[in-house]
């Protein structure tokens, strides 16, 4: 997975040196050609738009609906903006317990009512608190740079931070397609090195019975 992350942290977007003073009389030289000639780096466009939003847990205490603190942050759809944005915000161990980081396909908020999430479901993996971060980037590198077999199914991911540790949910949109749920938690486990078993849950189970809701596949 280390190498996936090279290979999506390119060169920032070059930009030209400044340029002649105002009213300052300059001939056509080799700097002149020079400068004109410097070209501004495209930026390399990801195969989905994707969109950072953030749960703030203070909100959470004063609000009545669940979801209704979830606030959309940033939508980025290149490399480039990737980086820039993920540089410049609070990874997993900075964030304050109670919060919910997550990052979502374009248009699909991370609720399970959501329409293209509503029969999905998702895999989780536990950390212990503040050890989470690491593996938040390398999930989000695996999703964003297409990694999964099963990549159209990948609704989002979040992280959660709690007392008690870390925990990082992969969401999928069709729970009932075992072998594709499958396929993206063992994946998942192998470019996380992570060892541990990890199970998918149905929405829909835990929308009915909450924290009684069990696995329904393992790996």
């Amino acid at each position: 997975m280390a190498e996936e992350a090279e290979k999506l942290r390119v060169d920032e977007v070059e930009v030209a040196d400044d340029g002649p003073e105002e009213g300052e009389i300059v001939d056509e030289s080799d700097d002149t050609a020079s400068y004109l000639g410097k070209e501004i780096k495209p930026k390399h466009p990801l195969e989905n738009s994707w969109t950072f939003w953030f749960d703030n847990p203070m909100a959470k205490s004063r609000q009545a609906a669940w979801g209704s603190s979830l606030r959309e942050l940033y939508t980025f759809s290149t490399v480039e903006d990737f980086w820039g944005v993920y540089n410049n915000i609070n990874h997993p161990s900075k964030l304050v317990v109670g919060a919910d980081f997550h990052c979502f396909k374009h248009k699909i908020e991370p609720k399970w009512e959501d329409p293209v999430c509503a029969n999905g479901g998702n895999w989780t993996m536990s950390f212990s608190k503040g050890k989470s971060d690491t593996s938040w980037l390398y999930t989000l590198l695996a999703m964003i740079g297409h990694q999964f077999d099963h990549g159209e199914e990948i609704c989002g991911a979040v992280v959660s931070v709690r007392n008690k540790g870390d925990k990082i949910a992969l969401w999928t949109k069709n729970a009932a397609n075992e072998t594709a749920q499958v396929s993206i938690g063992k994946q998942w486990k192998e470019f996380l090195d992570y060892s541990n078993s990890i199970g998918f849950i149905f929405h829909d189970d835990s929308m009915r019975l909450g924290r009684g809701a069990k696995n329904r596949y393992t790996v």
